[in-house]
């Protein structure tokens, strides 16, 4: 056990460094990002602080409107702004922040550019305009001075290289009018992960070697009532009392509320359309009240203008909404942070060598099973458990250990425990069915003694006149002879899934629904009983031209309870079956001599046959040993006239019941040319007309087993 589990910890800790390496190279990414994209959905809840939050949409809705309405083509005029400013004043809001650009004139003229001017210089809630940061390289427009930078504490000893390498460098600004009028001026330029996906926003951002604001972060300060000092320390970014986690980058993860629509979002048509009903004494639209004190981000969601992003859990994410976010996750101080990087390798290394040592103490396929259901979860459930505590913990390598460990310890326990596997097998298979060698390899404590009380279709079949060619054959020869009748009769009942009890001399006893479970065993048991006596009579011809026999088997059949088990002594002993079913299915083979038929089977093997299988009663037997009688049947093959014999014999045999010897005799004797069965019938009832029973109730008396 001990060297077992060193092996355990050798494999483990390999998967896990394999893990780690492809993780270090970022080829672990997809499935991370899947796995965000679960976690995120899990969690995604508004906060208290999300009902502070309102988001005006320039949205489809609204474009219709104006088109319809007012005869406005796209881009609107500057004095719609102003008159959804004028709504805010009015309403009591906290801030305003534009999401949308005015870098070009309006078309028209200045004056509508100078009336928005006026409208966000007027006593009213600060508002916040937009510029877009370009990499060097890129168009962009730079009208008038570049954006006022952020006073941070500690930001020129931040590392240089996440301040200026590949960072924008050029700017696209709102006009001056406009410009000259904000309170606060913001970048609005996110960038999303590889594959598209926003995970991370900055809340500022190095431009010419200086913090600038985002468009959230520049709403928080505009709306404070006084300065707050901004500082930068390690990995945080304190921002007045509170410390909000960044990455290497100046990022952080956002921690989403919910799919579109999650922040209350209002159609700028309707605010329009509510600031100028209240001008003329009207009822608006939007009660102003419900935007008291709200933190207001104005935004573009029609999709035909561009501004639509994906998110983990939402492929069609306004960016508004994400500047939205970052500003709620701000409000309540709960951006993600990123787990420290010793965890993940620490809970890799864990997790991998757990998993390993634990599949190699498996030693079936279920425990197996078992494990990987088991162990696999646990770094999704880690992750879910650190995400809750505002963590994000990498899921991708801890899984890959993980899988990596369990799928090395079952190819180890395949080279070494298969070993021992592959070598039940070999010294079984001559005298056991696969099915039960393979439960025996799954479930070695089965060798042992007992077994278990079950209904079996049982199968007795023996040759006729086995002594008199034993007496004939010389050893060779008649081994010769039974091997391969024997072969053949066994391939059959194998594949049709009985299991093979044991040979004495010409004798099978083989038995079905044991040790697996068969629902239609009887059904199985007289079809193949058919079908050897189909091929004996195929093989007939070469076994009489090679030994100068004819071979000719006799079966019987019965349905009922036994003892089936590992039965005999502590050193050795047999997959067999015991009881007094087993008994009368070796009493039904031996009918078959008085009969001269091949095939006998029970009453309770017959009740249990689909319809499609044709069966005649033969007769009521009283057998040695028995008090009652029993009566048996025999399956008929599909032939021509199998119907026809079945009708004609059961009304003779109902004859010969109610004691109608000459009546019966005559039907009989009409069958008995084909039939010998019915000859030994028409013999029978001879005899009783000969020698009339003195009391009759229609058994047939065996005088031998």
């Amino acid at each position: 056990m001990a060297q077992k589990g060193l092996i355990g910890l050798g494999l483990g800790l390999l998967a896990s460094v394999v893990a780690l390496l492809l993780w270090h190279q970022g080829l672990l990414g997809g499935f991370e990002h899947a796995t965000w994209q679960w976690r995120v959905a899990h969690f995604a809840k508004p906060t208290q602080t999300t009902s502070q939050l309102r988001i005006i949409a320039l949205d489809q809705k609204s474009l219709d409107w104006g088109r319809k309405e007012n005869g406005l083509s796209w881009p609107w005029p500057r004095q719609a702004y102003a008159t959804v400013v004028a709504f805010c004043k009015r309403a009591g809001v906290r801030v305003v922040a534009f999401d949308v650009l005015f870098s070009e004139p309006s078309l028209y003229g200045v004056g509508d550019d100078q009336a928005l001017g006026r409208a966000m210089q007027e006593n009213g809630p600060p508002v916040v305009l937009s510029y877009t940061l370009a990499s060097p390289g890129e168009a962009s427009a730079e009208d008038g001075p570049g954006p006022p930078a952020l006073t941070i504490s500690g930001f020129s000893q931040w590392p240089a290289k996440n301040r200026t390498p590949g960072l924008p460098q050029s700017v696209t600004m709102p006009v001056v009018e406009l410009a000259n009028s904000a309170a606060m001026l913001a970048n609005i330029s996110n960038h999303p992960d590889p594959d598209g996906v926003f995970r991370r926003a900055p809340l500022f951002t190095s431009l010419a070697d200086q913090p600038v604001p985002s468009l959230a972060l520049a709403a928080y300060l505009a709306s404070a009532p006084g300065q707050i000092p901004l500082s930068l320390q390690e990995n945080r970014f304190h921002v007045g009392k509170m410390a909000v986690p960044i990455d290497a980058a100046g990022q952080s993860i956002l921690n989403f509320r919910g799919a579109s629509l999650t922040i209350k979002t209002i159609s700028l048509a309707a605010v329009v359309q509510s600031e100028l009903q209240l001008e003329a004494g009207e009822k608006p639209v939007i009660d102003p009240a419900d935007l008291k004190n709200a933190y207001v981000f104005l935004g573009m969601t029609a999709p035909g203008l561009y501004d639509l992003r994906a998110i983990p859990i939402d492929g069609v994410y306004p960016g508004v909404e994400i500047h939205a976010t970052m500003l709620d996750n701000l409000l309540s101080q709960d951006f993600l942070r990123d787990s420290p990087a010793w965890l993940a390798t620490a809970l890799t290394l864990f997790f991998g060598v757990l998993a390993a040592v634990a599949i190699l103490f498996c030693r079936t396929a279920w425990q197996s099973s078992l494990a990987f259901a088991l162990l696999l979860p646990l770094p999704f459930a880690a992750g879910f458990i650190a995400y809750g505590q505002g963590g994000w913990l990498p899921v991708a390598v801890q899984a890959t250990a993980v899988l990596l460990a369990l799928i090395s310890g079952v190819v180890f326990n395949f080279a070494t425990e298969g070993r021992k596997k592959r070598y039940i097998k070999r010294a079984f298979s001559q005298y056991l069915h696969p099915t039960v060698i393979d439960q025996l390899v799954a479930n070695p404590e089965r060798l042992r003694l007992g077994g278990e009380k079950r209904e079996l279709s049982i199968f007795f079949s023996d040759l006729a006149g086995f002594t008199t060619m034993s007496e004939r054959l010389d050893p060779e020869r008649l081994t010769l002879l039974l091997n391969e009748y024997l072969s053949a009769m066994t391939d059959i009942i194998l594949e049709s899934g009985g299991t093979i009890d044991k040979y004495e001399g010409d004798a099978i006893i083989a038995f079905w629904n044991a040790p697996l479970t068969q629902i239609d065993h009887a059904r199985r048991a007289v079809q193949t009983a058919l079908r050897c006596q189909e091929r004996l009579a195929e093989l007939r011809p070469d076994f009489k031209a090679q030994f100068g026999c004819d071979l000719f088997m006799r079966i019987g059949i019965n349905t009922g309870p036994v003892v089936v088990g590992n039965l005999g002594s502590a050193h050795r002993f047999d997959y067999s079956i015991l009881g007094d079913n087993a008994n009368v299915a070796a009493r039904l083979e031996g009918v078959n001599k008085e009969f001269a038929s091949e095939i006998l089977i029970s009453e309770a093997c017959r009740r249990q046959l689909p319809a499609g299988i044709k069966v005649r009663e033969i007769a009521r037997v009283g057998v040695v040993g028995r008090k009652e009688p029993i009566t048996v049947f025999e399956p008929i093959a599909s032939g021509s006239n199998e119907n026809d014999l079945i009708d004609r014999f059961a009304a003779a045999l109902a004859l010969y019941y109610q004691g109608e010897f000459a009546e019966a005799r005559s039907t009989f004797q009409d069958l008995a040319a084909d039939d010998a069965v019915s000859a030994r019938y028409a013999a029978h009832c001879r005899e009783a007309l000969d020698n009339p029973p003195l009391a009759w109730d229609g058994v047939w008396r065996m005088g031998s087993k």
